[in-house]
C-alpha cells in the first residue's frame, strides 16, 4: 500500500516521504540536512533506508539540504536535466544524478512515476503523480496558474497535494510586503490561492478522489481554517463533502497516512467541519 508523509511544506522549507513498503522516497529538500534528519529520525526512517530523492525545482525552499544530506548519505538525486544545471552551480561535489523527463513516465523504486510541467518561476519545475498498486497520488507544491496539462494529470487520483499558498484579502492588506513581492506572489508564475486551489479541485474532482492536502501556507497571508474552508464550502457545492481536507505543517511533520483510504461509505460531512491549528492530518 502506498503511503506518505510530509515533513515540512511552507516558505522556509518543503520536504515528503512516499513509501511503497519496500522503498521510500523522499520528495524535495528543502530543510537543512540536519533539520531533515531529525525528522527522517522521528518518524522512524534511516537516511540510507531512502531509495532517492526527487527533486521538483531548485528553489531555496526545496533543496537547501540536498548538498550537505547527500554527502553524508549519497543517494541518487532525480531531477529534470535544467534542474541538474541550476543546481550544479551551487552543488561543486560530485553527485549521483538521474535525469528524469520533465514531461513523461519512469519507473523508480517500484513507483510508477508521471512528470509534468507547472507554471512557476523555476527553470523546469514539475508536478507529479504516483502510483503503486491501486493507489494514486498527485503532487504539486508551487504554481502560478492551473493549466490544462495540470487538469488532464491530476484528474484520477485517490490523494491530491496542492498548494493554498495566500489568502487574496490577507495578502491585500499585508502591509509587510513590498507591492512587487504581492505582485510575484499572485503572478503567472508565483502563487496559488485559496480560491484558485478550490477551483482547480473543483475541476480534477472525480468520485475517485478522497483526500486533499493543502500545503506551501503562509504564516503570515493564509491560515488553516481559511484554506480548509474555503476548498470544503467548492466541495461542498460541488456535491462532494465527503473528500478530507486538511492542511500540512511548516514546523513539524504530519502523521503517516494512506494515500487510497478504501473508506466503505463516504464520510459525513459534520465529520468535516471544525477544522483548527496547523495539525489536522488524522487517519481515517
Amino acid at each position: 500500500m502506498l503511503k506518505w508523509i510530509v515533513l515540512s511544506s511552507g516558505s522556509a522549507g518543503n520536504s515528503a516521504v512516499v513509501c511503497t513498503g519496500s522503498s521510500r522516497l523522499l520528495i524535495d529538500a528543502g530543510l537543512s540536512a540536519a533539520r531533515l534528519l531529525e525528522r527522517l529520525h522521528a518518524i522512524g526512517v534511516a537516511p540510507d533506508s531512502l531509495s532517492g530523492i526527487f527533486i521538483t525545482h531548485e528553489h531555496g525552499d526545496h533543496c537547501k539540504g540536498l548538498d550537505i544530506l547527500t554527502k553524508k548519505h549519497p543517494l541518487p538525486i532525480l531531477c529534470n536535466a535544467r534542474t541538474r544545471e541550476v543546481l550544479r552551480d551551487s552543488i561543486k561535489a560530485e553527485k549521483h544524478w538521474q535525469l528524469i523527463p520533465g514531461a513523461g513516465a519512469f519507473e523508480f523504486a517500484g513507483l510508477q512515476i508521471e512528470t509534468f510541467s507547472v507554471p512557476h518561476d523555476a527553470a523546469d519545475p514539475v508536478g507529479l503523480v504516483l502510483r503503486h498498486g491501486d493507489s494514486a497520488l498527485g503532487v504539486v507544491s508551487d504554481a502560478g496558474h492551473t493549466t490544462a496539462m495540470m487538469r488532464q494529470k491530476l484528474r484520477d487520483l485517490d490523494t491530491l497535494f496542492i498548494e493554498a499558498n495566500y489568502d487574496t484579502g490577507l495578502l491585500s492588506s499585508d502591509i509587510r510586503r513590498p507591492w512587487s513581492t504581492k505582485q510575484r506572489i499572485q503572478g503567472r508564475h508565483g502563487h496559488l490561492s485559496n480560491e484558485q486551489a478550490a477551483a482547480f479541485i473543483t475541476e480534477v474532482l472525480s468520485p475517485r478522489l478522497e483526500r486533499i492536502v493543502l500545503g506551501h501556507l503562509s504564516q503570515d497571508c493564509n491560515s488553516p481554517d481559511l484554506a480548509t474552508s474555503t476548498v470544503q464550502s467548492a466541495l461542498l457545492r460541488a456535491q462532494r463533502p465527503d473528500v478530507h481536507v486538511s492542511c500540512a505543517a511548516p514546523h513539524g511533520p504530519t502523521p503517516w497516512f494512506p494515500v487510497r483510504l478504501h473508506r466503505p461509505e463516504p464520510v459525513r460531512p459534520a465529520l468535516l467541519s471544525g477544522h483548527s491549528g496547523w495539525h489536522q492530518m488524522d487517519l481515517l
